[in-house]
């Protein structure tokens, strides 16, 4: 026997029988927060295992990255990856467009690190964007959910007050199951709320420390490039004297 079809006191209800005796108006809305519940947490699920690959790809890259390997060689081995994502999109961005403004004459060093920057950002909005996908889904689903289970409660009760008054003995028996099955949907509620407000804000902080993360390495990649057109400008000054 599951915890569902245990006697619940008076009249041995059960939650199931509560449920299937409820209103059309109360079982619809513990219908459509069954189905928010079983959405939230596939999207849970989902943002958990994308996060982590995230957080995966960007410590082996920057792993790599500043281990002092030549950036075309990096380059080819991440851009010739079957998918990319996160960070690594970042870089390939800013090295393509540095790498194309290098093949042309007449780019001046402030040319090029403004175009390699606005690659990168725009990069970088595409990415921050991917991470707070389907975070909204779930901050509205912790806010509203209660609310829904509230109406629903509210008017299983509505319903149970109009038919207590056309009996002439009311007793606890008669008042219990229909309240009973009203405060349902506000368990039901809660029980949508509470995972999907926890999940939101613990994806949050995480892609904000990834979005942290993404604008750390841009500011750092720029200096890199900065730091070799100076030293090429230089050698190539020294070659013309």
């Amino acid at each position: 026997m599951t915890p569902f079809e245990n006697s619940a006191g008076p009249g041995g209800l059960s939650i199931i029988h509560l449920v299937a005796n409820a209103g059309i108006v109360v079982q619809m809305v513990m219908l459509l927060l069954l189905l928010a519940s079983c959405a939230s947490w596939f999207m849970i699920d989902r943002k958990r295992s994308s996060y982590k690959r995230l957080t995966r790809i960007a410590d082996e890259f920057e792993g790599q990255f500043w281990s002092g390997g030549e950036m075309n060689r990096i380059f080819r081995e991440w851009s010739g990856a079957r998918e990319t994502e996160g960070i690594v999109n970042i870089f390939i961005a800013g090295y393509s467009e540095y790498h194309r403004l290098r093949q042309k004459k007449n780019v001046t060093r402030a040319d090029t690190v403004d175009g390699v920057h606005r690659s990168m950002r725009v990069a970088l909005s595409r990415e921050v964007d991917r991470l707070e996908t389907h975070l909204s889904f779930l901050a509205t689903l912790g806010s509203t959910s209660p609310y829904i289970g509230l109406f629903g409660t509210v008017w299983g009760i509505m319903n149970s007050f109009r038919a207590i008054g056309v009996l002439q003995q009311v007793t606890i028996a008669s008042v219990a199951p229909g309240i009973s099955e009203a405060l349902i949907a506000t368990a039901m509620g809660l029980f949508a709320a509470i995972p999907a407000v926890i999940a939101y804000n613990s994806f949050a902080h995480t892609a904000e420390r990834l979005t942290s993360r993404y604008e750390v390495f841009v500011e750092e990649f720029l200096s890199i490039v900065n730091r070799q057109d100076a030293a090429a400008a230089h050698v190539g000054a020294e070659e013309t004297a």
